[in-house]
């Protein structure tokens, strides 16, 4: 496995990381933790070393999955997890977040019972909370990096301003933001700043939550509980649209022999050395897909060839609805 570093003067990790949240929750209720647990192990054995979760998955259920599966391997892992976002559990459609410095600290308490881990490698927020000013969240999260609590700090879709007076108060190590083919706006302004800043860039979907694999064809495919479902991308005449890219990009795909998820992949690669992409994954045969990515080489013409037929905001529909939209870019 090639490995990228976080920013200059951050950790080495692996080139392709693992987002682990579909192992647990928003993608189906029905899940396999057998078959999830091998996935990991099958990870670790291929050179990742970065995986990716948060205590608001489940919630809590994918910390304590990652925790079982990482049981005497923890040498092998750099561990990325996050808080800040709450959910309701009389209502799981709800959202809000909170960076209180009192909460942080019991976030961090609960997700190193739940992984059972001394430290935790990076810790993220999830999203920027409006009502604490950024520099009391990261000068929060750097007290636990001197209490051996923390490694690193993260921030989670955050604008380039937050991410610039963040900075100045501890160094930022990675800022985790979507990003694909289909969602580019990080191009406007952030990926630049993270360069200019020395900080990582890990881009999570960065296969369009699935759909940049070619296998969603109908809203059908997706389980009745699946949150794509009600996702504005996957809706009506945005997913016909939408459809209508992937295709494009399939036939790319074939002409160079190779799946359209690790063209998509690729792209994501080539756009940055300090670019560590996590696609997530909960089965064997698509993290392997996956991992052969990062060996794949698109020369100029390629990448021009890939911009041609899905440019800068070609994708139909928001990201997220327009609740969840509030907290991007804060």
């Amino acid at each position: 496995m090639q490995q990228r570093q976080l920013g200059p003067n951050g950790p080495t990790v692996s080139a392709l990381g693992l987002g682990c949240m579909g192992m647990s929750d928003f993608y189906s209720t029905a899940q396999d933790e057998k078959e999830a647990i091998a996935t990991l192990h099958r990870a670790l054995e291929l050179g990742v070393t970065l995986l990716d979760t948060a205590d608001m998955y489940g919630p809590h259920t994918n910390e304590r999955l990652i925790g079982k599966a990482i049981k005497g391997k923890r040498q092998q892992v750099f561990l990325a997890t996050k808080f800040g976002i709450l959910r309701d559990p009389a209502d799981p459609d709800a959202r809000g977040v909170s960076s209180r410095p009192e909460y942080i600290r019991r976030s961090v308490e609960g997700s190193l019972q739940r992984l059972g881990v001394e430290v935790i490698d990076l810790y993220y927020q999830h999203r920027v909370d409006p009502e604490v000013p950024i520099e009391e969240v990261v000068g929060t999260m750097a007290d636990l990096i001197g209490e051996g609590k923390i490694r690193y700090i993260g921030l989670s879709e955050a604008s380039v301003a937050t991410l610039e007076r963040a900075h100045k108060v501890h160094p930022i190590t990675a800022l985790q933001t979507e990003y694909s083919l289909w969602t580019r706006d990080a191009e406007q302004g952030v990926l630049a700043a993270c360069e200019r800043l020395g900080i990582g860039f890990v881009p999570y979907s960065p296969l369009g939550r699935g759909f940049l694999t070619g296998a969603i064809q109908r809203p059908e495919d997706l389980d009745a509980d699946d949150f794509r479902r009600s996702n504005p991308r996957f809706q009506g005449e945005n997913f016909a649209r939408n459809l209508e890219l992937v295709a494009k990009v399939t036939e790319l795909a074939k002409q160079k022999g190779v799946a359209p998820s690790q063209l998509a992949l690729a792209w994501v690669l080539a756009q940055g050395e300090h670019i560590v992409p996590i696609p997530g994954t909960k089965r064997r045969r698509y993290l392997e897909e996956n991992i052969a990515a990062v060996e794949l080489t698109l020369s100029q013409a390629e990448l021009a060839a890939i911009e041609a037929v899905f440019p800068l905001q070609a994708a139909a529909g928001a990201r997220y609805g327009a609740e969840s939209m509030t907290y991007i870019n804060g």
